[in-house]
């Protein structure tokens, strides 16, 4: 399968069937999560991607959830449960537990989740309760903290039922697990966690669980846009699944607007690292040491998107390997000073490449005056890696890549590689050279009102060349 997205393999096939793995109104769900939602703005708005998981009970929903949430290892991932969601039980309700029906949709509180999902979706900590199922109240057990996060997982019976809860979701799965076994999976979890017996669960499955699940929970499947025959025991749905989320999860709004801006996948490692070059108590060693980490990273990531051509080499063993072979006429170009911090990562990745300079003035006429140059002769026949860890107004990178091309550089053979790149600097070098890439870590929230890179991590060069007086 590679590195095929769900709707690449979606739309490859001939039906809406694939491995077990359903795929209902896709391109409606396409056309919703995938709208561009950047603009030239300085403020970005980053809103979580929310996925919806219903099914009937013990069909396997909170498994699945698992499985989605252990192969997201590296992403933000908090779950939200409907079953907190249960009103509190009247003493008349009380008095009469065992006829009321947890499976309804009137059993549920949805303005409250509604509530908790919005200020989610804002980037608000919400307190969600904590169901007692012994007492039927939400205030027995402190509130669950949840924080906002890059992915939301939403789950529970019904919640598909409601439109308001629905329209919330970029992604609706419908874990579809024949009726036998979710009976079978009732009875040995209500036994054995709920302490009832098999005819009081037998009288509840015939009396409240099925009729609600044929009314109310099995309708609402015409509403998914994944349904997954076996829940859990369907890897290869789920994996699927996870491909997809990985690849909405490390999309940029702008990427999605740009195809030549690349930013590297993150990680829990890359975040940190983030962190700590921001952090204005930083020493500077630890600064230098965690920016020539990630300037490797972004370094070698550029390189991948170098020309390369097939070659085969006998190895130790007298068998034919067929691998691929470097792109030979390459060249860095620094922008002086900060971009002279990428060359020793460029150096140590390729061995004896040649680097120019370019210095532009960047204050009092916004970036625009070209003070030096030095370049290798032949650079109009080599690809060039453009080093600058900051991409800000774009001024400066405009006036450089111009240089390149009037030099002879094709638009084509420029990759031009940062740290940080704020949107508004990606709106203008992507709108003034469409056919150049971008390779970046990050993309900011914007510049502030002295075209200054925000939250950014502050005058690169001072910090990392030590000229930083304070």
């Amino acid at each position: 399968m590679g590195s095929q997205s769900v709707a690449d393999m979606i739309k490859a096939s001939s039906g809406v069937h694939f491995s077990g793995f359903h795929m209902d109104g896709i391109e409606s769900w396409k056309a919703d999560i995938e709208q561009p939602t950047t603009s030239t703005t300085a403020n970005v708005c980053n809103q979580p991607f929310i996925i919806g998981v219903a099914g009937g009970a013990a069909s396997g929903k909170t498994t699945v959830c698992d499985m989605i949430i252990q192969q997201l290892h590296d992403q933000r991932v908090v779950v939200v449960n409907q079953d907190s969601f249960y009103h509190n039980l009247t003493q008349d309700e009380l008095s009469r537990v065992h006829e009321y029906n947890f499976d309804h949709p009137d059993a549920f509180d949805t303005e409250e989740l509604l509530c908790t999902m919005e200020k989610l979706r804002h980037g608000k900590a919400v307190d969600i309760p904590k169901y007692d199922y012994k007492s039927y109240k939400k205030s027995v057990f402190p509130a669950r903290r949840v924080n906002p996060s890059d992915l939301i997982i939403l789950e529970g019976i019904l919640v598909f039922h409601d439109p308001r809860v629905r329209e919330l979701m970029n992604m609706k799965i419908f874990v579809d697990t024949d009726a036998d076994v979710r009976l079978a999976r009732r009875i040995r979890r209500d036994t054995a966690e709920k302490s009832r017996d098999i005819a009081m669960v037998l009288d509840q499955y015939s009396k409240f669980v099925k009729p609600a699940f044929d009314d109310f929970i099995l309708p609402t499947k015409k509403y998914a846009d994944i349904i997954i025959p076996r829940g859990g025991d369907n890897h290869v749905a789920v994996d699927l699944i996870v491909q997809h989320i990985r690849t909405k999860l490390g999309q940029h709004d702008l990427c999605k607007i740009y195809p030549n801006l690349y930013v590297i996948q993150t990680t829990f490692q890359i975040r940190g690292m983030h962190t700590l070059i921001r952090d204005t108590e930083t020493t500077k060693h630890d600064f230098v040491f965690y920016a020539d980490r990630l300037i490797r990273l972004v370094v070698e990531h550029g390189l991948g998107h170098l020309p390369f051509t097939e070659k085969q080499v006998i190895t130790p063993t007298d068998s034919v390997y067929t691998g691929v072979d470097f792109c030979k006429r390459l060249c860095g170009v620094s922008i002086i000073r900060s971009g002279e911090s990428m060359e020793n990562a460029l150096r140590a990745c390729c061995k004896g490449i040649k680097i120019g300079k370019i210095l532009i003035h960047r204050e009092g006429d916004n970036g625009q005056q070209l003070i030096y140059e030095k370049l290798p002769q032949d650079i109009s026949d080599r690809h060039v890696l453009l080093l600058d860890p900051i991409l800000g107004t774009g001024n400066s990178a405009v006036q450089a890549i111009s240089l390149l091309i009037k030099k002879g550089v094709p638009e084509v053979n420029i990759i031009f590689l940062n740290l940080i790149s704020a949107p508004q600097g990606v709106h203008m070098v992507c709108k003034s050279f469409p056919r150049i890439k971008i390779v970046t870590s990050e993309i900011e929230m914007g510049l502030n009102k002295d075209f200054r890179v925000i939250p950014g991590m502050g005058e690169f060069g001072d910090r990392y060349f030590g000229t930083d007086d304070e």
